[in-house]
């Protein structure tokens, strides 16, 4: 099993993760992320991130289907927000299930650092001074190395 979701509405986490590892028979170990848009230089208003649709899909299920080629998942969970989000709104959340807790810690890694690099979202960040696109990270690159 895999989802993947692309929305502006937010998302109650705790019942997200209740109700993927309700789903997941045989599962040992279920690993979950959730990631909040922080205000790294002070003075950030909000982040707004647009996505091409049903391109954003599609692209997120591919990473998606690659980690389950590459650990025996039992299941895998994609949300991400696009649209205007104030500092501190959750931006995203992975999950994964597996019947070994190294597994799932390793695909929902896995995930994030594609999520992060590869998925196709434009994030603007709106500041108090003024406003611009998002760069990528050499950081976030040097991630995907090690997978």
């Amino acid at each position: 099993m895999a989802e993947v979701r692309v929305q502006t509405e937010s998302f109650d986490a705790g019942a997200e993760l209740n109700s993927f590892s309700e789903a997941q028979d045989g599962a040992g170990a279920v690993v979950s992320f959730t990631g909040v848009v922080r205000d790294v230089a002070g003075g950030l208003n909000a982040m707004e991130i647009e996505h091409y649709p049903g391109m954003t899909e599609k692209a997120i299920s591919g990473i998606v289907e690659h980690a389950k080629s590459r650990w025996p998942l039992t299941g895998a969970l994609v949300i991400h927000r696009y649209g205007r989000l104030e500092p501190g709104a959750q931006i995203m959340m992975v999950a994964t299930a597996s019947a070994h807790r190294l597994a799932a810690f390793e695909a929902a890694e896995f995930l994030m650092d594609y999520l992060k690099s590869r998925a196709p979202f434009w994030k603007k960040e709106v500041a108090r001074d003024g406003a611009g696109w998002v760069a990528a990270v050499e950081a976030d690159e040097d991630a995907l190395k090690r997978w």
